[in-house]
């Protein structure tokens, strides 16, 4: 069987080795040794001045948008995880939709202001499979028009552009650290601000709020990581240049072996070191994927139809019409990325597509 990814489990007693220490200290949760300097390691490896780690990968939208959205509406892609526009609604924010580019496949930066009202609060964006949205636009859209910017960057662990990490755009930005991403604790995420008073915010808020154990900032919910989690994100760090490496191999393989008069591969937008987390293709046709997606199956291949469907169609998104979003969302399909996936299988899916 052949699955559209598979977690990267370092050595166990690799893994075992930083349990013990959270054995030995007695201390699970509540920021001990080990979140800590995991986040000291993070910042390092990520070359970024501050990171909070989370238990997961939608708390640290939902405290943005709590913080920064103020129940107003939200500008955002309806292409992307549920979980962006989930969150938007969670927070009694209301999403509205601004269409994607066909090539990148991020927000359309040209569609932004159109959107815009006197009731828009913020710009919600998806850096998409890790490729950069138009950030330089937005960062002015939002300027003129007095607007915060949050980055759902849940798939950009390392990606850099024009030389520096993206999560150091926007006034804030979330990543995932969930067992199908390149970078992972289990199940888990971080944010990321560069703005000192809204760190402070985003602290206390990830913490029930407090101010030391009896006293608090405001309001706050738990979006602590474990010491467990944090347990297998030091176990994975030091294999972070093998993971890389190994799906650098299978995206470089699939576009040597794709036919491509029939598909569309996503561009990476200029001046981004990419991370291969993800390799969508683009069917001609909705048809064609599935006849491909069948043939797959059936040969115990399993791609994801992924991101579908278009967030904008989806009942409690109450969106208009989205035709690129839509039209794209009925024909991409993520192909097979992991480490270790060998060349016979990769031959496999390359037969399969291509015939």
């Amino acid at each position: 069987m052949i699955n559209v990814t598979k977690t990267f489990l370092p050595p166990i007693a690799e893994y075992n080795k930083q349990v013990q220490r959270a054995w030995n200290n007695q201390w699970l949760t509540n920021r001990g040794e080990l979140v800590l300097e995991l986040e000291d390691k993070l910042r390092n490896y990520l070359s970024v001045s501050n990171i909070i780690v989370t238990n997961n990968g939608t708390v640290p939208l939902q405290i943005a948008l709590k913080l920064l959205g103020n129940q107003g509406e939200i500008i955002t892609t309806p292409f992307s995880y549920v979980a962006t526009t989930a969150a938007i609604v969670w927070e009694n924010c209301t999403p509205v939709f601004v269409d994607i580019h066909p090539e990148y496949l991020t927000i359309d930066e040209t569609k932004i202001e159109a959107a815009i009202t006197n009731k828009t609060t913020a710009i919600l964006a998806t850096h998409v499979f890790g490729n950069p949205c138009n950030v330089e636009a937005i960062e002015a859209i939002a300027q003129k028009h007095k607007l915060k910017v949050i980055y759902d960057a849940a798939h950009s662990f390392g990606v850099r552009h024009k030389g520096k990490s993206i999560f150091d755009y926007g006034d804030v930005s979330s990543c995932s650290f969930h067992a199908t991403k390149l970078f992972h604790t289990g199940e888990g995420g971080a944010l990321f601000t560069n703005d000192a008073d809204l760190q402070h915010q985003i602290f206390y808020s990830h913490n029930f709020g407090h101010n030391g154990p009896l006293a608090f900032h405001g309001l706050g919910i738990n979006g602590k990581m474990s010491e467990l989690q944090a347990a297998m994100g030091l176990a994975v760090l030091p294999y972070m240049e093998t993971i890389l490496a190994e799906r650098k191999k299978v995206v470089n393989y699939y576009n040597q072996h794709l036919d491509f008069s029939k598909l569309q591969a996503l561009k990476i937008r200029e001046t981004t070191d990419w991370n291969y987390g993800y390799y969508p293709v683009i069917f001609e046709s909705e048809e064609h994927l599935l006849r491909v997606e069948k043939e797959l199956n059936s040969n115990q291949i399993y791609p994801r139809r992924y991101f579908y469907p278009s967030l904008n169609t989806i009942d409690y998104a109450k969106g208009q019409s989205m035709p690129i979003s839509e039209s794209v969302a009925s024909r991409i399909l993520c192909l097979p990325l992991y480490v270790k996936l060998s060349v016979d299988k990769l031959e496999r899916i390359c037969f399969f597509i291509n015939n």
